[in-house]
C-alpha cells in the first residue's frame, strides 16, 4: 500500500476532523491506488476520496463513470465506489466477462449522481457524517464544487487541509521507497543513454528523444525534460530545440520520468571536449556543496542547517557568489513533497522521507550546471538511489 494511514490518522486527530477529503490527483491515488487520469492529464475534472477516521466508516472514491475502469484496477484498495455522470458500455452476451468487467457491471448497477459533489454527500451520509468536521485538500476542488459542498451539508465544517496530505505523503512507506528508487534509476540511466549518444551536431530535441526513449524501455514514463546545451543550459527550464552540439558545450540534463506514478527529478552534467578550468572549477564546488549537504542529513537534523552548510561549502571551494532559495526537496507521486531544503525551513529530516539533494549554478552567457540525486533518509544517515556519480563527464 502507498498509504502511510498512521500519519494521515495523526493528522486528522491533531486537528479533530472526522474525515479528510482528497481533491488533488497524487492525494487521490495516495489514499486509494486510484490513478484518475483525466485529472492527471487536464484541468478541472474531479475525483474525490473520502477517508474517515478510524471507527467511522470505510473509505470511498467517487469519480466520474467514464473512468470506472480505473477504479477497479487491482492497485486500488478503497473498494466503495460512488460514480457520478453517464457513460455508456455495451456488454457481448455470448463471453465470460473477466473479473475487471463483472466488476464494473456491478458498479453500473447501481444508482449515480448528476456531479461529483451530489456522490461525495451520499457518501458523507452513508456514513452518518453530515454534521462532521472535514478537512478538503482545497487544491482539486473547483471553488463553485467547494459552495456546492458548503450548502449541501449547512451543519458539518469544511476546512482547507492540503497540508495534512502534505505531512503524511513527506515520510514513504516501503512499497513508494521501492518505487522512487526504481524511478531515479530510471532517469540515470536514460541520462546515461544520452551522454553515450552525444556528439558534435547532435541537437537537443535528438538527445532528449534518446532520454526518453530510454525511459520507456526501462519501463518508466516520460514527464520531465529539460535539456540545454552550450550557454542555452543556462536556463533554468530549458526545453530541448535545435540547438547543435558543438566542441567546448555544457550539456545539462535536469530531468526525471515517472514509474507506477511515481516521480524521479536528477540532474547531471557532461561537457564535449576538454573542459575550461572555470568549467572544472565551477563543477567541483557544487559537487563538493551536494556532497557536504548530503554527509549532514539523518533524523533530526534541521532542513535549514543542511542549506546553509551546502550553500557555504560551494562558495568555500570556487564559487564565492553562490545563492540560492533551496538545495532540495521531497518527491513523491508529486515532483516536490515535503521538505523544502531552504534556509527558513525549521523541520527535521526524518527516517522514511525520500528527497533530492541539488546544487545548481546558472550564468547567463557561460552555461548552467547542476547537480541532483536522489535517496531516502535512514537511521544514521541516507541510502542513495543513484546508479551514476556527480562528476562532469566528458564526451
Amino acid at each position: 500500500m502507498l498509504l502511510n494511514s498512521s500519519l494521515l490518522t495523526e493528522a486528522m486527530q491533531r486537528q479533530g476532523f472526522d474525515a479528510l477529503i482528497a481533491t488533488m490527483p497524487e492525494n487521490v491515488t495516495y489514499t486509494s491506488g486510484f490513478w484518475a487520469m483525466s485529472q492527471w492529464i487536464r484541468r478541472g475534472p474531479q475525483a474525490y476520496v473520502l477517508t474517515p477516521k478510524p471507527d467511522a466508516g470505510e473509505p470511498a472514491i467517487i469519480t466520474s463513470t467514464g473512468i470506472i475502469d480505473l477504479a477497479v484496477e487491482s492497485d486500488v484498495w478503497v473498494k466503495d465506489i460512488y460514480r457520478y455522470g453517464s457513460f455508456f458500455f455495451d456488454r457481448n452476451e455470448g463471453v465470460e466477462l473477466s473479473a475487471v468487467d463483472t466488476r464494473m457491471l456491478e458498479i453500473l448497477a447501481k444508482p449515480h449522481d448528476p456531479d461529483p459533489v451530489s456522490a461525495l454527500v451520499r457518501a458523507i451520509k452513508a456514513r452518518k457524517l453530515e454534521n462532521g468536521r472535514f478537512g478538503v485538500d482545497e487544491i482539486g476542488i473547483t471553488p463553485d464544487y467547494w459552495d456546492k459542498l458548503a450548502t449541501a451539508l449547512p451543519n458539518a465544517t469544511f476546512v482547507r487541509a492540503s497540508n495534512a496530505f502534505r505531512y503524511a505523503r513527506a515520510i514513504k512507506t516501503p512499497e513508494e521507497i521501492s518505487r522512487l528508487r526504481r524511478s531515479a534509476q530510471i532517469a540515470d540511466l536514460s541520462i546515461k543513454a544520452a551522454f553515450d549518444a552525444a556528439s558534435e551536431g547532435i541537437t537537443e530535441r535528438e538527445l532528449a528523444r534518446i532520454f526518453h526513449n530510454t525511459t520507456i524501455n526501462e519501463g518508466g514514463e516520460p514527464v520531465l525534460g529539460c535539456v540545454g546545451c552550450g550557454t542555452r543550459s543556462a536556463l533554468t527550464n530549458v526545453q530541448p530545440s535545435d540547438y547543435a552540439l558543438k566542441q567546448g558545450d555544457i550539456l545539462r540534463f535536469d530531468a526525471g520520468g515517472r514509474y507506477r506514478h511515481y516521480r524521479a527529478d536528477i540532474a547531471r552534467n557532461a561537457v564535449l571536449g576538454e573542459p575550461s578550468k572555470k568549467l572544472r572549477t565551477y563543477h567541483r564546488a557544487i559537487c563538493v556543496g551536494l556532497d557536504r549537504a548530503i554527509e549532514m542529513i539523518k533524523p533530526g537534523v534541521r532542513v535549514s542547517d543542511v542549506f546553509h552548510a551546502g550553500v557555504e561549502a560551494v562558495r568555500k571551494e570556487g564559487i564565492p557568489h553562490y545563492d540560492r532559495s533551496h538545495i532540495g526537496h521531497g518527491i513523491g507521486l508529486d515532483g516536490y513533497d515535503a521538505p523544502d531544503i531552504a534556509a527558513n525551513n525549521d523541520a527535521v529530516f526524518e527516517e522514511g522521507m525520500v528527497i533530492c539533494v541539488e546544487t545548481p549554478y546558472y550564468e547567463l552567457g557561460f552555461g548552467g550546471l547542476q547537480v541532483e540525486d536522489t535517496m531516502v533518509v535512514t537511521r544514521d544517515g541516507v541510502d542513495s538511489f543513484m546508479l551514476t556519480s556527480t562528476e562532469l563527464r566528458v564526451v
